[in-house]
This record gives structure tokens, C-alpha cells and sequence, in this order.
């Protein structure tokens, strides 16, 4: 199929299946009821647990029934906790319930698990009683007085009792495909979290046609530490795995010697990392002593997927490679490249859209542009979400009269279809009238031997309307590279109204659980005065180190 304007008409494929993720699991169940379907990733070896899909189901329909003991179908369930095993059952058993499932990142405190609480209208929460040194009980204790709808909270330490409260014989609901079964709140890089209400059929069908693409043939053991309250875990690489009947593999969280422990030792075929945990993993010293032979294809997406960073993991891991690329409000991923796609495409772009999904680039009055132009993405079809929680101006503002989801992201496809993310609408630089995208700039940054990570953003300015601005968190923070050097090496590979001239060093980028860069803090510390830039003729090592940030 050769295109002559920026649209792809839904492809097809074997179907989009009427599922729920009950229906899922008891599938699996019934075709490989002895194959080891969950594996909880203690850091302890000797802590660690197995399902197999029998055992698996058995337990979710135990964990469904004691839910129906104190609520109701359709009513939202939080879950604040670190990954574990238990919290993929618990997922489930909420699912099977027909109830709605609430994750909440275990690092927040008081008033963001309050606004998730309340803006979920969440009836029941399960918690860590501590996390990384915070007492979550204590946390939770001090604003339960103000959410009225709040009618229980189990810390883990009940977590046995909870369960053996539900009826055995109490018949479990019928729960339709479109029913909702998630709220994921968005990752906050803009700092207002929306609640994108998620169905069954959306995020089963996606997480299928996501493995579809990465190589799923034969066992697929799949080692996850993407947080299971965002769609990576708790809904891609999850739901993905129990499709292709394989085993989830869930530790607690990124830790690189974990991560590369647990490839090894369980034959690890697939995972999802973003960026940054690619890099660390590749930075280990443990890198070169674990037999990771077993791996077929890493898969990243999250944050932009730097061309030399994909080149880098499939010559040093020897296996595929795929980039994924979507958001929340539709289910996760909308675009994937294939393990079979060529190299070049596979490194610039992200790929063709999933099945059974419309997409159109737009400018800004709404119109379809030519081949190779860019502008906003836009998506149609059965991953649309079902809008947010009770935000129907958010919603109405994101999905237009004809169903198209307007997502922010800027963009190109080319005539057969491969998209290339070229930033997002907010992020635009406008420098003199010209428009100026961060991301192509970030990409060459990366490139650079000295820069670990780069984001590129705009900044104020009384005579150009804003300057381009140049954040990095380089290899040695003892030793900066020169600032008029990056400046000059900048100038030899891309446009001179393209290259940065102010320049910020800091040990770290504040990021997002799932490895987003959040530019609104980094221009909040230069706005603050927390980042200063390094000016020109400032080029002595310590010069550069004294605005070093972190």
C-alpha cells in the first residue's frame, strides 16, 4: 500500500477479539494449566514464588469472590503498592470481579494519593504499610478523614485474611469486553494527572497485537520492571505474555543487577525497558558476566528511543529490537516497528500502526497533510478510551464529535505508513517565528561521548520570544566537556538557528516512573534559578562544575 496523504486506513488482521481479561486468563488456563504462568522476582532467591495458570486462576477467583464480599461490580479499586505477584492477582481478581483498578505509584505522598483517591472515587485502597523509608500507613492514616468514599483499607500484612473473607460458592459476574477495568492517570509531565478510563477489550487486544509484532513464537518468559500501575506493566508486558501463554516474570522494581539476574536465570525472551534502563543495564559491570542468550527482543518506547541507543543494545545483546509508541488514552501502543523491519527503520522511526486502528497527521486547522509533513498525531478505533474520569471538558477536549483522540504528539508518515515522533505541540520552540522542535536536537545530543541524557526546551527570552535551552547529564561530572566545544560540535551537524546557546549541566533529569523526562520541573529550575546556565567564554572544568545542579 502506497499513501498519497498522511492517513492510514484501518489494517486488517486476524480479528480484535470480544475478551475480558478473566476470559484471557481462564483461556490460558485451560490450554496449558501446568506451564508456570507468574513468577514473583524477590530480590531474595529464596523468597521467590510460582504460579503455574491453574494455580494462577484458582487464586484470582478466590482473591474475586472475597472482593464481592464487601463491593460491588463497577466500583474502583486503588492499589498503592510496589510490583509484586500479588499485586498482578489482585489486578486480576479485580478485573474478574467486573470492578475498576486504581494504580497508584508507591512514592507518592499525602496530596497526590489524595487527589487519586478522590478523583477515582476509589471505595477501597491496598497498601505497603512502608516504602523506600516512608511510612505509607501513616501517609494514608492522615487523609482517610477527608475521602468519604473511602470504605476500606487492607495493608499487606492483611492481605491473607482479606482473602479468606470471600464465599466460595458466590457465582462471579458477567463482565462485558467493554466494560471498564482501568483508570491510568497520566505520568504527569505536564503536573495534572487525568484519570483515562481503560476497557477490557482495548488493553487484552493491544497487549496481543504489541507481541504479535515483538516475536512471540515458542515459550516466552517475560522479565518486567516497569511499574504494574502504569499500561508498560500492568497492561502490555502482562497481558502480553498471558496471551502468548507465557511466564510474567514481576520483580519490585529497575535495578540492573536484578534485571540482569533474573534474564539469566530464567531464560528472559522478552522486556520492556524504557531509555534510561537501557542504558544502566548496558553501563553494569555484571553485563559481561550474564548469559543473556536467551533474549529475542527488547522492547522500549516510554521516551524517545535514541537511533545509536537501539544500534548499541541489539549489537551488544545480539537479539531484536522494537519500538513501541502510543499513550494512555489509547490503551498504550498505537504504533510499533516489526523485528523484521530494516535497520534504518527500525532505528528512526516507530513503526506502522497496530491493527484495526486509524491514524491521521493533522496542522493545526484540523487538516490532513501531505506525505512527509509534519503535524498533530491523531487515532481512531477500539483502543480510543472510554474518556476520563469525570472530566467530560478534558475528555470532549481530547476526543473530537468524530471519535479521532488528538494526542499531542507531533509527527511524520511516510507513503507507506512509518511514523517519526518529531516532539509534541506543547514542547515547540518558537525562536524568531521559526518553530523549532526539541526532539531531532535531543537525538543528536545523544550522540555526543561526553552526554549521557539530554532534553532540549525553551526558554524565555525578551528578544527572540524564547532561547533554545540544552539540559545534560554527561558521562564524568568531574570533568564537563567545554561548552563552546558542544556548541561547535552542534554547529557541524545541524542548522546554526537549531543549535542551543544556553547550556545547563545537572547529575540527574527528573523523570517519570515509566522514564519520561518531566520538562515542566526543568524549567521550573531554571525558571527558579536551581539550574543556571553556562556561559560563554566559561570553559574551565571548574567553571562548568560550579553550575553543576543535583
Amino acid at each position: 500500500m502506497t499513501l498519497t496523504q498522511s492517513f492510514w486506513p484501518a489494517s486488517h488482521s486476524s480479528g480484535v477479539r470480544d475478551i475480558t481479561l478473566g476470559e484471557l486468563l481462564r483461556e490460558a488456563a485451560a490450554a496449558v494449566p501446568d506451564r508456570v504462568a507468574l513468577i514473583d522476582g524477590d530480590p531474595d532467591p529464596a523468597e521467590r514464588r510460582e504460579w503455574t495458570y491453574r494455580e494462577l486462576l484458582d487464586d484470582v477467583e478466590v482473591v474475586a469472590r472475597a472482593l464481592l464480599a464487601h463491593f460491588a461490580p463497577s466500583d474502583r479499586i486503588a492499589i498503592w503498592a510496589p510490583n509484586s505477584a500479588d499485586w498482578v492477582i489482585l489486578q486480576q481478581a479485580i478485573a474478574m470481579a467486573g470492578m475498576v483498578v486504581v494504580g497508584i505509584n508507591p512514592a507518592y505522598r499525602a496530596d497526590e494519593l489524595e487527589y487519586i483517591l478522590r478523583q477515582s472515587r476509589a471505595a477501597c485502597v491496598f497498601f505497603r504499610e512502608s516504602y523506600r523509608g516512608s511510612n505509607l500507613e501513616e501517609i494514608l492514616g492522615g487523609i482517610a478523614g477527608e475521602l468519604p468514599e473511602l470504605r476500606m483499607a487492607v495493608p499487606t500484612r492483611d492481605w491473607q485474611k482479606f482473602r479468606a473473607a470471600g464465599d466460595p460458592a458466590k457465582p462471579l459476574p458477567v463482565v462485558s469486553p467493554t466494560d471498564p477495568v482501568q483508570i491510568q492517570y497520566t505520568s504527569g509531565t505536564t503536573g495534572f494527572p487525568k484519570g483515562a478510563v481503560l476497557h477490557h477489550k482495548g488493553i487484552v487486544n493491544e497487549a496481543t497485537f504489541v507481541f504479535e509484532r515483538a516475536g512471540r513464537s515458542g515459550n516466552v518468559v517475560c522479565v518486567n520492571a516497569m511499574p504494574m500501575y502504569h499500561i508498560g506493566g500492568g497492561g502490555v508486558t502482562e497481558l502480553g505474555t498471558f496471551a502468548a501463554h507465557g511466564s510474567f516474570v514481576v520483580l519490585p522494581g529497575f535495578e540492573p543487577a536484578l534485571m540482569l539476574e533474573t534474564l539469566e536465570t530464567y531464560g528472559g525472551t522478552h522486556s520492556l525497558m524504557v531509555p534510561t534502563m537501557l542504558i544502566a543495564l548496558l553501563e553494569h559491570p555484571d553485563f559481561e558476566t550474564r548469559d543473556l542468550s536467551s533474549m529475542y527482543t527488547v522492547m522500549s518506547g516510554a521516551s524517545a528511543v535514541p537511533q545509536a541507543l537501539v544500534e548499541c543494545v541489539i549489537a551488544r545483546l545480539g537479539c531484536r529490537f522494537t519500538i513501541l509508541f502510543g499513550q494512555s488514552e489509547m490503551h498504550g501502543v498505537i504504533s510499533q516497528t516489526r523485528i523484521s523491519d530494516d535497520p534504518v527503520d527500525q532505528a528512526r522511526t516507530v513503526g506502522q500502526p497496530l491493527p484495526e486502528l486509524e491514524i491521521k497527521i493533522v496542522d493545526l486547522d484540523g487538516d490532513i497533510v501531505p506525505i512527509g509533513e509534519q503535524g498533530e498525531i491523531c487515532c481512531r478505533g477500539y483502543q480510543n478510551m472510554l474518556g476520563y474520569s469525570d472530566m467530560p471538558a478534558e475528555t470532549a477536549a481530547t476526543v473530537d464529535a468524530a471519535g479521532w483522540l488528538h494526542m499531542g504528539d507531533l509527527g511524520t508518515m511516510d507513503d507507506r505508513g512509518f511514523l517519526r515522533i518529531t516532539g509534541r505541540l506543547k514542547d515547540m520552540i518558537i525562536r524568531g517565528g521559526l518553530n523549532i522542535y526539541p526532539r531531532e536536537i535531543e537525538e543528536l545530543l545523544f550522540r555526543h561521548p561526553a552526554i549521557a541524557e539530554a532534553v532540549v526546551i525553551g526558554v524565555p527570552d525578551e528578544k527572540w520570544g524564547e532561547q533554545i535551552g540544552a539540559v545534560v547529564r554527561v558521562e564524568d561530572p568531574d570533568n564537563p566537556p567545554d561548552v563552546a566545544a558542544l556548541k561547535a560540535w552542534c554547529r557541524e551537524r545541524i542548522a546554526a538557528h537549531k543549535t542551543p546557546s544556553l547550556w545547563y549541566f545537572t547529575k540527574e533529569l527528573p523523570m517519570t516512573p515509566s522514564g519520561k523526562i518531566q520538562k515542566y520541573r526543568v524549567r521550573d529550575e531554571i525558571v527558579s534559578g536551581a539550574l543556571r546556565a553556562v556561559t560563554l567564554p566559561e570553559r574551565s572544568a571548574r567553571s562548568v562544575g560550579a553550575a553543576i545542579g543535583g
